[in-house]
């Protein structure tokens, strides 16, 4: 890695050498130089650490009012950023750029506060939306792609590659169907440019305040495909379920780490007396579960999926209604 002292760049100089050296994440906070994490490994750009001040005007200068206004407020805020333009601010050529590359960066960021003052996580969206082959993915998770109606869950740690795997399904789908999709994000990562289907995104606080009144609203606007991004409380979950339940194919994460987990996590987030209704729910609706984890390549040149696939299988379902799943 050659020697750039990180005084001399802004933010967006910062993403683009980042985006150089293929890094996944950029993390600005006090007291330390800029750190970029390549093939899981975190590494210093050279040069001193930054001092409250610094890192502060680094994350500010991506920040409009508002969003300054809520971190005061909440003391930590997610948005998208594309090198010159946040995406909150999305413009029609938006739509039609190939976002990572060294001249042209997009992230997925969360600003936070810490005991040393601001400090911003950026995770480094790719260039382009890879197909499932490219991931690699197993024929399967091509399969669970076409369902017609049902949940299918992608489910790993914090940066496993979740949202990739989503966002390749949702790619596949625009290829080979003409159907209507909904994603509803936090924040919006990949854009899509829709070929055969009708895709509206949508983004948590810019377009709808939360992830069930999102869902709520789009169940009456005729979707076939929603995205979900996250499965995170006992209202999402119920309604995601719902669409499931009434011919929709609901495409969501957990932070789960195995199948059984997973099928833990949605039915203990219910109330005692309804989890067994839930159960029974879950198990007719379920599609199939991808769990996955990142591992380096062998030649070191970057980190693969790895991937499970359970597919939900009349036998499965029956080992879900019976909790028989350890």
């Amino acid at each position: 890695m050659e020697s750039s002292d990180h005084r001399k760049m802004n933010i967006d100089e910062l993403l683009r050498y980042a985006a150089k050296y293929g890094a996944s994440d950029l993390h600005i906070t006090a007291g330390n130089p800029p750190i970029i994490r390549v093939n899981g490994r975190l590494k210093k750009i050279p040069g001193p650490a930054l001092t409250a001040d610094d890192a502060e005007a680094l994350v500010y200068s991506i920040l409009n009012d508002e969003q300054k206004q809520a971190v005061r407020n909440k003391k930590e805020i997610d948005l998208s950023y594309t090198w010159g333009a946040a995406s909150q601010r999305l413009v029609p050529e938006a739509l039609t750029l190939e976002y990572t590359t060294p001249e042209r960066v997009r992230a997925r960021v969360n600003v936070f506060l810490d005991l040393n003052g601001i400090g911003a996580a950026f995770r480094i969206i790719p260039a382009k939306i890879r197909t499932l082959e490219e991931l690699p993915a197993p024929p399967s998770v091509a399969e669970l792609a076409r369902s017609h109606s049902g949940l299918v869950l992608v489910t790993g740690p914090t940066g496993c590659g979740k949202s990739t795997t989503l966002a390749s399904m949702i790619d596949l789908i625009d290829q080979e169907q003409a159907v209507r999709i909904i994603t509803i994000e936090d924040p919006i990562e990949y854009i899509f440019r829709p070929r055969n289907c009708l895709i509206s995104q949508r983004e948590i606080d810019t377009h709808s305040r939360s992830f069930a009144s999102a869902l709520r609203a789009c169940l009456r606007e005729d979707p076939d495909v929603i995205l979900v991004g996250e499965m995170r409380d006992l209202e999402t979950i119920s309604l995601a379920l719902t669409a499931a339940e009434t011919g929709h194919l609901v495409l969501s994460t957990l932070h789960t780490k195995s199948v059984a987990e997973t099928v833990d996590r949605v039915i203990d987030v219910f109330p005692a007396d309804q989890q067994e209704y839930v159960r029974q729910i879950f198990a007719s609706v379920i599609r199939g579960i991808i769990s996955q984890t990142l591992l380096p390549r062998k030649d070191g040149r970057g980190r693969v999926a790895a991937m499970e696939v359970l597919i939900a299988t009349p036998a499965i379902k029956n080992l879900i209604r019976e909790a028989k799943v350890h």
